[in-house]
């Protein structure tokens, strides 16, 4: 309907997310009535600005989404679990950011360039869930090449940013390479190992096949996403020493046999896809120019010599915007234009 505006509440509202997703509501102009700015007891009465509109933090409850049409969660799976259901109870949409419902096979997984017609399934428990932040980028770019080639394999090692912990994995690393420089002693508290100037390949809890759940989750989201259970993924997870941005190796295996040529053609055509891709000029997707952009960077396509149909690309993006807070906005705006 033309003109007409939504009552949305933001679950997590004071961290990273959370004040990404209403920083990227008011950028993209989405049409909110009312909002509502929800975190835990110790956030409650903190101030947070809307449209230049000072909003006050409530606490969150189970009765907190009376009247609200659209919730975007990012609160943590243990949160998502307890209040996505009251919510969508309440009537409300819910769109979690959380590994909570991902895997659950009556939600839908959605990332809007790659499965939109997948978000008619919310109607079955008024639950959307927003994938993985690494699972995100890597879809965004290798569907365009699976609808004309079929991937068999993916091969993937990720260079996480920290920003992917949280805002306190943020200030460790900035008071841990302040006080290298100063010849201070390391301090941690978010990870088991220094993180200033180092990489640990540690991402989430280890499990018995010794893959993290953080590799685990890009398998099988990947094949959830991609409506394809026969892809074959391995993933290798790394946290490095970059503020904003995740950046990824990716080796692909197709079907049919597709040249660099044809993989930059498709990728410059694909929504929500950049091609940087210039060695000689030392042009190719970095971390520092993803950050605070929308798109996902793909750069350093190259054939892979060692199999008949391989392909190695580069790809990179936002973690915090793209692999969170934009997808799940753009789910919304899907939702309201078709939907609700």
């Amino acid at each position: 309907m033309e003109g007409k505006s939504y009552s949305v509440a933001v679950a997590g509202a004071t961290g990273a997310v959370g004040q990404e997703m209403i920083k990227t509501l008011e950028q993209r102009r989405f049409p909110v009535g009312a909002i509502k700015l929800l975190a835990s007891e110790r956030s409650t009465g903190k101030e947070l600005f809307f449209k230049g509109n000072p909003i006050k933090v409530e606490k969150l409850t189970k009765d907190s989404f009376k009247g609200m049409e659209i919730a975007l969660f990012s609160a943590g799976a243990g949160r998502s679990l307890e209040f996505a259901p009251a919510a969508a109870a309440s009537g409300a949409v819910v769109i979690d950011n959380s590994s909570a419902f991902r895997m659950e096979p009556d939600i839908p997984l959605i990332v809007p360039e790659v499965n939109p017609q997948a978000i008619a399934q919310y109607k079955k428990r008024g639950i959307i869930a927003n994938p993985n932040c690494s699972t995100i980028q890597m879809v965004v770019a290798l569907k365009p090449i699976h609808d004309v080639a079929r991937i068999k394999r993916i091969v993937v090692s990720t260079y996480q940013a920290v920003s992917g912990t949280g805002l306190k994995a943020i200030d460790e690393l900035l008071s841990q390479t302040r006080a290298i420089l100063d010849a201070q002693a390391v301090q941690r508290k978010v990870y088991p190992h220094q993180i200033a100037f180092n990489c640990l390949p540690h991402i989430d809890a280890f499990l018995e096949n010794g893959y993290t759940k953080e590799e685990m989750k890009m398998v099988h989201e990947t094949q959830k996403i991609m409506e394809d259970p026969t892809i074959r993924v391995t993933a290798t997870t790394v946290r490095v020493p970059v503020l904003h941005s995740h950046s990824e190796s990716v080796n692909i295996e197709t079907e049919k046999k597709i040249t660099v040529k044809d993989v930059k053609e498709v990728l410059s055509r694909a929504p929500g896809v950049l091609v940087v891709d210039n060695p000689s000029l030392s042009e190719y997707p970095l971390a520092i120019h993803a950050a605070g952009r929308d798109e996902t960077f793909v750069g350093r396509i190259r054939e892979d010599e060692s199999i008949p149909n391989g392909i190695n690309m580069w790809i990179v993006s936002d973690n915090v915007r793209k692999g969170a807070a934009l997808n799940a906005v753009q789910i919304a705006e899907i939702l309201i234009e078709k939907y609700l």
